[in-house]
């Protein structure tokens, strides 16, 4: 199998770049400025490549066949936990359970933990900021069992309010759920206090962790957060597969959510007994390429370094930081200092999505809308900003042409 191009300490997003085939397109005949890495990151040659070997070369079902392809392929995917536990900081493999991306998993827990330990009068703690797939599980959850959703407010930066979470936490809380890093804003969360306190009152924490593991080092048990969430395609890999972590002893506990292949032991039309973890929580064939090009995509970040990637990122945030608020009728949403790799921002007489149309015009793909967190437009009073996320294989030029395509519609609405 390829490996992708050897990197020297630091980005070289020069070597960076060429390993990823799509970033070599011209849009309209300009080069492609991609900056909506938080919706879903481009891939690199060796993840692609990866799928492309499995299909073409041993591609069987996985756990059932004792032929060389089955086996083969079974030994590949499985490989993936490992990286995972690794990736995470997890205990055990079996502390990993592979869905089709966060809000599966997400759902998951609410379903599989929440119905068996939900009561009426409970409480769910969520945050403002929170992206649709970490409410809604909650809410369906909170509407069947008579339980209620507590928010946690923010601050006009975009920070949560801290002591308004003390206060919320109290014995009738179950769970908390809320994001590392906030995907419409960039704002970083305190995870582990978060966690701490949650702890405090016996209530469970899952962290919806998609804007974190492609841009920081993940550690699970220095957190203590009971589960945690994240998606392959976020973090260079391919769609329609994540994780869900979770505690060895919560996931004991948890009955399973899907039925069918693989998540069993036995079966009688009088009783069916059920595997043991990991597999307890995966019915079904899975996405056996995606499994294996997770793999990939997981090895690739981790050889460039995260130490690497925080400070290069945090770098490119600061410069496009600076730039952007140069422009006299910009605004940005979300100024706390403690920052993921994005920058999400409103202009004066135009609408997000016609900059959006204007910049794409440009070669530049941004995201415009609400950003799946329509709550956080409306502690803003937006009904939507144009978000300029970065990867690792941004650098300042890119920055530069987002700049430029901006000065357009600036001259174009004034």
């Amino acid at each position: 199998m390829n490996t992708h191009t050897p990197i020297k300490p630091g980005l070289d997003t020069e070597k960076i770049k060429a390993d990823f085939p799509i970033l070599a397109r011209e849009v309209y005949g300009k080069p492609l400025t991609f900056l909506d890495t938080a919706a879903s990151a481009q891939k690199p040659r060796a993840v692609i490549e990866a799928e492309t070997e499995l299909y073409e070369g041993y591609y069987a079902n996985i756990h059932r066949g004792v032929y060389k392809f089955s086996q083969d392929a079974t030994e590949a995917y499985e490989a993936n936990r490992e990286t995972v536990r690794a990736f995470l900081n997890a205990q055990k493999g079996k502390e990993c359970i592979f869905v089709r991306g966060a809000t599966e998993g997400i759902n998951l827990v609410a379903q599989a933990w929440g119905r068996a330990n939900v009561r009426e009068g409970d409480e769910i703690i969520l945050s403002h900021m929170e992206h649709h797939s970490n409410i809604v599980p909650w809410q369906m959850l909170a509407e069947e069992k008579g339980a209620k959703i507590r928010v946690i407010p923010m601050f006009d930066d975009g920070a949560l309010d801290m002591e308004a979470y003390a206060s919320l936490l109290n014995e009738r809380t179950r769970m908390v759920a809320v994001a590392h890093i906030s995907n419409s804003i960039g704002v970083k969360n305190p995870v582990k206090e978060i966690t701490r306190l949650a702890h405090d009152v016996g209530a469970l924490v899952l962290i919806d962790g998609c804007q974190a593991a492609p841009h920081m080092k993940i550690d699970v048990q220095d957190t203590d957060a009971d589960f945690y969430a994240f998606s392959a395609h976020k973090a260079y890999g391919p769609t329609g597969i994540g994780v869900i972590y979770g505690k060895e002893k919560h996931l004991d506990a948890m009955p399973p959510w899907q039925g069918g292949g693989d998540m069993i032991s036995t079966v009688t039309f009088e009783k069916t007994t059920y595997n043991d973890l990991p597999h307890k929580f995966e019915a079904g064939t899975p996405n056996i390429a995606g499994g294996i090009a997770m793999k990939v995509a997981l090895d690739y970040i981790t050889a460039l370094g995260f130490e690497n990637i925080a400070a290069h990122e945090e770098e490119l945030l600061a410069y496009a930081t600076k730039e952007l608020s140069a422009f006299n009728s910009l605004r940005i949403i979300g100024t706390a200092p403690d920052k993921g790799a994005l920058i999400s921002f409103t202009m004066q007489h135009a609408h997000p999505h016609d900059i959006g149309t204007i910049l794409d015009r440009q070669g530049i793909a941004v995201r415009a809308g609400h950003h799946c967190a329509q709550p956080v437009m409306d502690r803003f009073g937006v009904p939507g900003t144009v978000r300029a996320s970065f990867g690792i294989y941004n650098d300042k030029s890119d920055v530069d042409r987002l700049i430029a395509g901006l000065k357009k519609v600036v001259d174009i609405f004034g």
